[in-house]
């Protein structure tokens, strides 16, 4: 199975966060979605006789794209891969662009999954990130979705805001399990320079939270989330039985993808190949960048994925991808993480309670290689 990624970079306003790659210029959306046709004609043998089984659109805020583009975009797409066995069709939204009639073109178009970016349910704590919906908004967006027939709905939170966090965050997540929707992503704030909130940062006028505040805030949403049915089935991902997102679980678990758009990755099982973050190159016909991953590279990526998930590492499967002697080195080197109980070991298994996912990428350090291939199969 592989999935297939779109990427519309494109968003009428920049969140203070924010430092994915983005354009405001929203008249070069057609002249773009032209350039993805043509894309997806001339990368139609990358995925082999692999059938799509996700397909996302992702960004930017996709949900500024017209339903027939959309349309067009997926008929096309199955023109020159079999979707037929496609499970799972998710398009990332702003609330304030889901109308009920634009949700109903969505369903028309096969997409049966919404990423829906609230990020808090806090007027203030909105207005602080430079979001473009209210809290009202949020909560009619999503209902609204669930009236034209949505069942499988994820909203995005992010704590670790200055200034809103125990009670504030509480009402946000209590307010998301309200709505009664799927799945939940909840990400902590990162200070990125370039971003708004970065700039301001250097200038001394915005402060990360402290690590204890981090903490604090990471147990209370895995809590709240958890105590109310929901999987912690990855750092930032919780999930009510059945409902976890295939298409992400792709990229944790090497399945094969492909990304059209500017700024967007594909991987092929062996090789990573990434297009020019820029719409006026990628318009122009910039081709994509390439690199083909040693064998360290992709046990790194598979120690980095595998860890910041609730399965863990599989050590057989460890073992049989990469080797005896590299899976007897992740056993030596997890010691004191088992010991200490950051890592848990139960039925050839490996992982990190999900309680403590947060400490995640300290552990992950732990096991990568830097020095040359050592280990062979």
């Amino acid at each position: 199975m592989a999935g297939l990624y779109f990427h519309i970079p494109f968003c009428k306003r920049v969140c203070a966060y924010c430092d994915f790659y983005k354009s405001v210029d929203l008249r070069r959306m057609d002249p773009l979605l032209e350039s993805m046709h043509r894309e997806l004609d001339a990368r139609r043998e990358y995925l082999g006789s692999e059938p799509v089984r996700t397909r996302y659109f992702g960004g930017g805020t996709p949900s500024l794209c017209a339903p027939e583009a959309v349309t067009g975009l997926l008929d096309h797409a199955a023109t020159l891969f079999d979707c037929t066995a496609a499970e799972e069709t998710t398009l990332e939204a702003n609330p304030d662009d889901l109308t009920p009639a634009y949700l109903a073109a969505l369903r028309r178009a096969g997409v049966n999954r919404l990423s829906v970016g609230i990020q808090s349910f806090d007027d203030a704590c909105l207005k602080l990130m430079n979001r473009r919906h209210n809290a009202a908004q949020a909560v009619e967006a999503v209902r609204s979705a669930q009236r034209e027939g949505y069942e499988n709905i994820t909203v995005d939170l992010i704590f670790g805001v200055p200034g809103f966090g125990d009670d504030t965050l509480r009402r946000s997540l209590d307010s998301a399990l309200a709505l009664g929707v799927q799945h939940i992503s909840a990400y902590h704030l990162t200070v990125e320079p370039g971003t708004a909130f970065g700039r301001r940062a250097a200038r001394g006028q915005f402060a990360p939270v402290d690590e204890a505040t981090s903490e604090t805030e990471y147990a209370l949403v895995h809590e709240t989330l958890t105590g109310a049915g929901f999987e912690h089935y990855e750092v930032s991902n919780f999930a009510l039985p059945g409902f976890r997102a295939r298409h992400n679980a792709a990229y944790w678990h090497g399945v094969k993808y492909l990304g059209i758009g500017p700024a967007a990755h594909s991987f092929d099982g062996r090789e990573r190949h990434w297009n020019v973050a820029s719409v006026t190159e990628y318009i122009g016909g910039t081709p994509a960048e390439a690199e083909t991953l040693t064998d360290r590279d992709r046990f790194n990526e598979y120690v980095m994925t595998r860890l910041r998930t609730a399965e863990g590492i599989d050590l057989r499967e460890a073992e049989r991808l990469f080797g005896k002697e590299r899976a007897a080195r992740v056993l030596r080197d997890a010691e004191p993480w088992l010991k200490s109980r950051t890592l848990v070991l139960a039925a050839g298994r490996m992982a990190v309670p999900p309680a403590r996912m947060l400490v995640s990428d300290a552990v992950i350090e732990t096991f990568f290689e830097t020095e040359p291939d050592t280990a062979t199969k």
